[in-house]
């Protein structure tokens, strides 16, 4: 049984996320202890909770210490027994990180169903971060997967309905390179918003910051049902597929998400790397599990980087290569 401190650099919750997708996927018994524990309000959340909860009903795992606020995991996986899941999140946690769980501990043929939590919030990829930027880059591994959004949750009903197919996959290894041509977007927000026209507002800041790039800018706008107020913008590039967002909140004007996220995404463009510093650390468990050599060059190596590479490497016997060249750091496998 593999043991985690989930004290470890960034002590949140992707240790735990990680640890029971790869322990699922390679069938290895995890113990998990100090869970969230560099967080003001450690332990699991209904977020988390959700997250090993479809993993552990997916391979049928003996699961001890799963409640709400429990700072201790035993999780042992045994067979993949369903190719279907049904999830409900009772609040407005992150669909997004749910998802990457599942993504992760799951290369066969899955089905997931969700109902309730946020398609977008705080410190968690959106959903649409997810389609555009997440699924997009892991498809030049071998990784196929679908997710239709039915209904968009926001902060603090949540309320999302969002449907996920995984496809039989083989993951090879990747070179990510580098080539921008295009930034494409979308701008979202809940109908009540639409009086106060914000979709076109995050759009147009969003653009008029970004046309200094001379790139190709198509920036699309929605209005979306939610049973709470919000709104979120989404910007990315292509073929090299960089992401920023910035999520709407009450008393922040419009203007400001666009401009943040513009500005976020000209940092990225500007660095020369070929992922941005939030895809980094998701790649790296995918990576190792990959066929062959993969690589790519990132502005920044965060804590979440470093804690996903050393979970990756107690599972996974592959040891991953870090080099700082100029202002960039090269990932290789």
């Amino acid at each position: 049984m593999i043991e985690i401190d989930g004290c470890y650099l960034e002590g949140g919750g992707q240790i735990l996320r990680t640890a029971v997708a790869l322990s699922a996927i390679t069938k290895t018994p995890v113990h998990i202890y100090n869970i969230r524990g560099g967080r003001k309000q450690p332990g699991l959340k209904a977020q988390h909770l959700a997250a090993i909860s479809a993993v552990a009903d997916l391979y049928n795992a003996d699961l001890k210490g799963a409640e709400i606020g429990s700072k201790e995991i035993y999780f042992t996986p045994k067979e993949l027994s369903s190719n279907s899941l049904k999830i409900k999140i009772k609040t407005a946690g992150s669909v997004g990180l749910v998802l990457q769980t599942l993504f992760l501990a799951s290369c066969k043929k899955l089905k997931i169903e969700i109902e309730g939590g946020g398609t977008s919030g705080k410190w968690a990829p959106s959903v649409i971060y997810l389609q555009h930027v997440f699924l997009k880059t892991l498809k030049r591994f071998g990784f196929r997967a679908d997710i239709k959004i039915i209904r968009h949750g926001f902060y603090p009903k949540g309320g999302a309905k969002v449907l996920a197919e995984i496809f039989q996959t083989k993951l090879k290894g990747f070179s990510l390179d580098r080539k921008i041509e295009k930034i494409e977007g979308i701008s979202i927000a809940s109908e009540d918003l639409k009086r106060s026209d914000v979709t076109v507002r995050q759009k147009n800041m969003a653009e008029n910051i970004l046309r200094k790039l001379n790139l190709p800018i198509e920036i699309k706008e929605k209005y979306v049902t939610s049973i709470s107020s919000g709104s979120i913008i989404e910007l990315w590039t292509t073929p090299t597929i960089l992401g920023a967002n910035s999520l709407g909140e009450f008393r922040k004007r419009a203007e400001l998400v666009g401009e943040e996220s513009a500005r976020k995404l000209i940092n990225e463009i500007n660095s020369g790397a070929t992922v941005d510093k939030y895809l980094a650390d998701q790649l790296i468990p995918f990576m190792a599990l990959a066929e062959g050599n993969s690589s790519y060059r990132v502005s920044e190596l965060t804590n979440h980087t470093k804690t996903n590479i050393w979970i990756t490497e107690k599972f996974i016997d592959r040891k991953f290569r870090i080099k700082k060249t100029d202002k960039l750091f090269e990932i290789h496998i």
